[in-house]
Parts: structure tokens; C-alpha cells; sequence
């Protein structure tokens, strides 16, 4: 009598090689599911740590901003310290260490229109005797994808009140209390949290210029 050869058959081999590909499959979803959630994951953290440079970087310079004039009105004589526009804004404030070389520096923040809805950018010129120098660089792009943002200012009232929030700074020779950046992403998932700063300076001068004269209020 001959053996009988033993083995798998072809059906048999076919379902094993079935179900080898099906757990494959499952396993290449699995694995593809895991590298979008981190690859989303880390986007998203670089988004979040992008906008915290950025206000930091805001919040630093505009709660420094000095009341140094840099341009004057020839025919008034007036003295420009600020200009406050609702997509613009210029003052004068020191630079870190690791970005200047000391001493004050005309500062830029402007919003401006690009090729996928508009960017804040950023650029800065030391002061000299003569006025702001060139700028050493281009202005740096901050933040790019912007669907709708506009600058914001707010003053104190006679009462030592914030009073409303206005589009424009028309007190250029004085530095604004508050300043606000209203902002809104073309990207949903992409938020930019509230956004306000005290002027040191322009803060203390507001509280002293609302404070009420002797013989009109003001305690003996």
C-alpha cells in the first residue's frame, strides 16, 4: 500500500492567503489611522506653540512701547509717538537682546493682504539722531492664513473707566491705554485666543490726565 501524501490542499491555501491579506489590510489602516493622528496632533501643538510666540512676542513689545516721538508735523509741530490705524500699527519700544543691538526701535505690526487671505507681518528699524535707520531686514511674516483682523485701541474716560474700543488711535502724541488684535483664521480648526495688552505708559499717562483737577472733585 502507498502513503497518501500529506499537505494543504488549494482552497485551503487560498483562504489562508485571504485572510493573511485581510489582516494586512487592517493592519495598514491601523497604522495609516496612527501616523494621521500624530501627524494632526503635531500640527496642531505647532500651531498652538506658533501663537503663543507670537502674542508673547506682541505683548512684550507693545506693553514696553515708549513715548519717544519718531516723525514731527512741520507746519503743527506735533510730535507722532504712535500710529494707530486698524490695520497698522508703529511705535517706538526696545528690542531683546537676541533680535537688536539696544537702544529703541521703530516698531511695525500690519496687516496685509497675500496670496491666501491676508498676514501679519512684523519689521523694525533702530532710532537714530536723524530718525528710524532702514530696516536691516524684510518684514517677517508672523501669522498667514487670515481670513478677517483689525487692531483696536481704548481709552479711560474722566471717571477712570475703559471707555469704548475704537478702529483707529487718532492721539498720536500720547500712547493708547489698551490695545486689542481681533483675528479670525480661514481655518476653523486654527483659533486665535483673545488678544489684549496695557501700554505700561500709555496706561499711567491716561490714569493721570483722567484724574480730576483740585476744586473740581478731586480730594483736598
Amino acid at each position: 500500500m502507498t502513503r497518501r501524501a500529506e499537505g494543504f490542499t488549494l482552497i485551503e491555501v487560498l483562504v489562508a492567503i485571504g485572510l493573511l491579506a485581510f489582516g494586512m489590510t487592517l493592519a495598514i489602516a491601523a497604522l495609516r489611522g496612527a501616523t494621521q493622528a500624530i501627524n494632526h496632533a503635531e500640527a496642531t501643538a505647532q500651531r498652538g506653540e506658533r501663537l503663543r510666540a507670537v502674542q508673547g512676542l506682541m505683548r512684550m513689545q507693545l506693553s514696553g512701547a515708549l513715548p519717544i516721538a519718531f516723525q514731527n508735523d512741520t507746519d503743527s509741530g506735533q510730535a507722532t509717538v504712535v500710529i494707530g490705524k486698524s490695520d497698522e500699527l508703529r511705535f517706538i519700544a526696545g528690542m531683546p537682546g537676541y533680535l537688536g543691538r539696544g537702544g529703541a526701535y521703530l516698531q511695525t505690526f500690519k496687516l496685509e493682504s497675500a496670496a491666501a487671505g491676508r498676514q501679519l507681518t512684523y519689521e523694525f528699524q533702530q532710532l537714530g539722531p536723524d530718525g528710524p535707520l532702514p530696516a536691516e531686514r524684510p518684514p517677517q511674516v508672523l501669522l498667514d492664513g487670515i481670513a478677517e483682523a483689525h487692531f483696536e485701541y481704548r481709552t479711560i474716560d474722566g471717571q477712570g473707566q475703559p471707555g469704548t474700543w475704537h478702529g483707529a488711535w487718532n492721539q498720536t502724541g500720547t500712547l493708547p491705554p489698551l490695545l486689542r488684535l481681533r483675528l479670525r483664521f480661514s481655518d476653523p480648526n486654527n483659533t486665535w485666543p483673545d488678544f489684549v495688552v496695557a501700554v505700561r505708559l500709555g496706561a499711567a499717562s491716561a490714569v493721570a490726565s483722567a484724574q480730576p483737577e483740585a476744586g473740581e472733585g478731586a480730594p483736598p
